[in-house]
């Protein structure tokens, strides 16, 4: 039963996991049955061991010694055979299934909305797809088959058992409360403590995630030993709650084997009694214990399962949360293709808050025409990332809407407006590749001539030629093999690649030395010639070339001109760039 706590039943979490896993059913089928094969076979070496004490007491003759010893070998053999195929099938569907789970969860992280990733952080989204998939690929994998094994070897050893004397049974049957019960008490603390060390794992492969990431600002503020510390913290916290759960494990284990072990002690006695009245034979007797015995296997498996369902519910709740999140910005009902666009853009009254009920943008309209370069400028945090982003629709506006040549943006589908968007970000991004990959990023499948051509154009062809392997040379991670003027360049050609109506720009040049800068500024301007460009402007002349300058100030556009209408102005625009101009001198 849920309640609004957000509590979900075991039962519907098992349906709905069966239901992600049901595809493997039939190899799941085949791989129970080979194990139900190793039970009956398990039952039937048994019920012959039985056979030859009797016969050796003299109590039944039956079949010679020989030939039940040749056919406990037999039988032998059809379960090592019987193992060896189940275990490759487990393997084979284990494999499947968290292939299936990592496939599902990752195409699912990427149709999220931007604002998804940036409540997250990577290490909590990089341990959903390992951690709690492997928990969930150990459980899917082994209960089902296993306790299809387990069902058969209680059944049938109670029935045989039952045949053998009815009042031992009685006996054995009678600890099965007592052992569910423990099960149940257990599995409790169980389920908790599992719960927690998944999450302080997600916090350990996190805190690596980060240290990786910021390797250099952590040895610059020589922070190296806090951050030891930090992870330290986070693996002890983890071996601490793994040695509870041991500590769980070392009391519940033990208990069971007492029960049961103690049990088999009461049967041995009461057996032994039965055996000098001459009730049943010694060979029922000695049969009866090795049956009793592998009853354990059953009872303590039923009981184990109690405590497996609540490991699995943890993981496979964090992975349900993810799989159940909904995309904020997507295709509406009836969302048209663009088609190709000039690049006529309108704000209409648009407002936006990241939370609800704190707005960062206010009332935004403007205009501006096809292939017209828009400069947006403002103190930081005055909302000109958001701007940009609004407009490129990775999140969507709580108030107004947005235009490219008439067409509300949030009425047409998102991968025909992406296509016509080319995006080049401040922190500029390349994957781990080589330099051909990162520039065929831009259209994939693109030829070799127009690749190189993009890269000329970005003033990228002369060094990538002068590398160690031209375009086949890595990068390394995000780039780090080439210097900062070096991945602007080739994010510029994947840019030009693209060949996108509208751009969008967050200079980043400012640390660059003169030549670079150089270098970039005549490539951005061809990549700019003819589209309907918007930049984040941080360098003067950028500033003074736009057509349109827009000057934002705490959510809202504060001034609008070009550059010689806003210095006469003598407002904000005046004031920020005769400091900037005053710092370049300085």
């Amino acid at each position: 039963m849920d309640d609004k706590a957000g509590y979900v039943s075991p039962m519907k979490i098992l349906t709905r996991l069966f239901g992600y896993i049901r595809p493997h059913f039939s190899l799941m089928g085949f791989a129970a049955v080979l194990l139900v094969a190793v039970a009956v076979v398990n039952l039937t070496m048994l019920w012959i061991v039985r056979d030859i004490i009797n016969s050796l007491s003299g109590q039944n003759p039956g079949k010679g010694l020989t030939y039940s010893i040749l056919t406990i070998l037999s039988l032998l053999i059809l379960q090592v055979l019987f193992t060896m195929g189940h275990s490759y099938l487990v393997a084979l569907i284990g494999q499947r299934v968290m292939r299936d789970f990592r496939n599902r969860l990752f195409e699912h992280f990427t149709g999220l909305s931007i604002s998804f990733f940036s409540r997250r952080r990577t290490g909590e989204i990089m341990s959903r797809l390992t951690n709690d998939v492997q928990v969930i690929q150990n459980f899917s994998t082994d209960v089902p088959i296993n306790m299809a094994k387990q069902l058969v070897t209680l059944l049938g050893g109670v029935g045989i058992l039952f045949y053998l004397n009815w009042r031992l049974c009685v006996m054995i049957l009678a600890i099965l409360p007592i052992i569910a019960l423990t099960g149940v008490f257990f599995g409790r603390r169980l389920k908790r403590l599992s719960t927690a060390i998944q999450d302080t794992q997600a916090l350990v492969s996190t805190t690596i995630e980060e240290v990786v990431s910021g390797i250099r600002i952590i040895k610059s503020f020589l922070n190296e030993s806090h951050e030891v510390h930090r992870f330290k913290d986070h693996v002890d916290m983890t071996v601490r709650m793994a040695l509870r759960r041991a500590g769980v494990m070392s009391i519940f284990v033990p208990v069971i084997t007492l029960i049961t072990f103690g049990s088999a002690m009461g049967i041995l006695w009461y057996g032994a009694k039965q055996v000098r009245s001459g009730i049943i034979t010694p060979g029922d007797l000695i049969a009866f214990l090795l049956y009793a015995g592998i009853l354990i296997g059953p009872f303590g498996a039923f009981a184990h399962l109690f405590s497996r369902v609540k490991e699995v519910q943890g993981a496979t709740r964090r992975v349900f949360e993810i799989l159940d999140t909904k995309a904020e910005v997507v295709d509406l009902p009836g969302a048209i293709t663009l088609p190709s666009i000039a690049g006529h853009v309108v704000f209409h009254d648009v407002s936006f808050g990241y939370d609800h009920g704190s707005e960062v943008l206010h009332s935004i309209s403007f205009e501006v025409m096809p292939g017209t370069v828009v400069a947006l400028v403002g103190p930081s945090g005055s909302g000109k990332s958001t701007l940009i982003q609004l407009l490129h629709r990775f999140y969507d506006p709580s108030a107004g809407w947005i235009e490219i040549d008439g067409y509300d943006i949030k009425k047409v589908r998102l991968s025909s407006l992406y296509k016509q968007i080319g995006f080049v970000p401040q922190e500029t991004y390349l994957f781990g590749g080589t330099v051909r990959e990162n520039i065929l990023y831009g259209r994939l499948g693109a030829a070799e001539e127009e690749m190189i051509q993009a890269a000329r154009a970005a003033n990228a062809h002369n060094f990538i030629a002068r590398l160690p392997k031209g375009y086949d040379t890595p990068v390394g991670e995000k780039g780090v093999l080439l210097s900062g003027g070096e991945r602007q360049r080739i994010a510029i050609a994947r840019a030009i690649l693209k060949d996108p109506r509208t751009l969008i720009l967050d200079e980043a040049t400012s640390s660059l030395d003169n030549e670079s800068e150089a270098q970039i500024q005549e490539a951005l301007d061809r990549l700019t010639t003819g589209r309907t460009t918007f930049v984040i402007a941080h360098r003067l002349t950028t500033i003074q070339k736009a057509d349109i300058i827009l000057v934002m100030d705490q959510g809202r556009i504060a001034e609008t001109g070009n550059h010689d209408d806003l210095m006469n102005q003598r407002g904000l625009y005046h004031h920020l760039y005769t400091l900037k101009l005053a710092n370049i001198r300085g």
